[in-house]
């Protein structure tokens, strides 16, 4: 490298914040490592949680550490035994890194690895100029592909394997919470083929966010009731399918009230503790059925993403509110902790 130093954004110490500083360049690639000059790299809710140092981040991050997960860039420099990659590709990063050795990696479902490690959580993160990481977890993105794009394909790809877990084609669906993630779900039901995509979020800026990426109807339900308001747009049926985005426990209660007899529940929120809902009318006796969402399937996820993006079947450019140098990432933290942004994106 020209230069033994680099700038990264780093949990220096235990408690809220972080900061800008130089810190070594990774090291040399081991043999099945990858060395990639990050280009744009976006903030996530886990890097908010972080920020904030919260219970969830006081079990995890061992501070001094780099933070973020979400990136893209080029590659720089290869291990001895790296093939799927050369010095040069243009590469995104799944964030879930697989032992590739547990029943699950072996039979096909790295994204739910017993030992998994997250990027910027159990290890030094992408919030800084240069990340070594293994190969397994890299995939080529298309040139045709806008940076700031690609670097959200990992978010992105939240949406795409909560929203296709079940066939989309002619169903009503309802997505509780209109974060970045909820609203990307909306362009994925509508190009799946979706009747009506109707979305649960009580902030104004969200809301308006929901629309511009096709939300038929969007329903603010502290201002009216949820599920009488679902009913009244499917003849009083409620919606085929849930996308809990929001990990808010009364949005997800609501949600179930919302749906028919028989509908399909996708759940990719977070939760901040146990929940308690009346399991036997609400799931059960409605013969529902639930998929817990975590990560994106390996690489299957990432190909889907891929094309509808590479195709330009689906615009991503609402999504994307601000674009900053890494310098000003306080500012990017600042907008998203007052719900007042889409993704946000720094600039390495």
């Amino acid at each position: 490298m020209e230069s033994e130093t680099m700038i990264a954004i780093v949990k220096e110490s235990p408690g809220p914040g972080l900061i800008l500083k130089k810190v070594p360049v990774p090291g040399e690639p081991g043999p099945h490592d990858v060395l990639v000059k990050v280009k744009r790299a976006s903030i996530c809710g886990t890097d908010i949680h972080i920020y904030k140092w919260d219970e969830w981040s006081q079990k995890r991050i061992r501070p001094p550490q780099i933070g973020g997960h979400e990136f893209t860039g080029q590659v720089v420099k290869i291990g001895d035994n790296v093939t799927s990659v050369a010095v040069g590709d243009l590469v995104v990063s799944e964030t879930h890194i697989p032992c590739q050795k547990c029943l699950q990696c072996r039979t096909g479902k790295m994204h739910i690895c017993k030992n998994m490690q997250i990027l910027g959580v159990h290890r030094d993160g992408v919030f800084a100029e240069y990340v070594r990481v293994p190969e397994i977890v890299l995939w080529k993105v298309d040139p045709s592909i806008l940076p700031e794009y690609a670097s959200i394909m990992e978010p992105f790809g939240n949406a795409v394997h909560t929203a296709l877990v079940t066939d989309l084609t002619g169903k009503n669906v309802l997505i509780t919470g209109a974060g970045p993630i909820g609203v990307m779900a909306v362009a994925v039901a509508k190009v799946a083929g979706a009747a009506q995509v109707f979305v649960s979020e009580i902030k104004e800026f969200r809301k308006d966010l929901a629309r511009k990426m096709g939300a038929d109807i969007v329903i603010d339900p502290t201002e009216e009731d949820l599920p009488s308001r679902v009913r009244a747009l499917t003849e009083d049926n409620g919606a085929d399918v849930l996308l809990e985005m929001s990990g808010n426990s009364t949005a997800f209660i609501q949600g179930l009230q919302s749906l028919t007899n028989g509908a399909v529940v996708s759940l990719l929120g977070v939760f901040p503790g146990e929940l308690s809902f009346d399991i036997n009318g609400l799931f059960t006796f409605k013969g529902l059925t639930m998929y817990g969402i975590t990560g994106r399937k390996m690489f299957e996820t990432w190909q889907v993403a891929t094309q509808l993006l590479k195709n330009s079947r689906i615009d991503l450019s609402p999504v994307v509110t601000h674009i900053l140098p890494a310098d000003r990432f306080e500012e990017g933290f600042d907008v998203m902790k007052r719900g007042i942004s889409g993704k946000v994106i720094l600039e390495f």
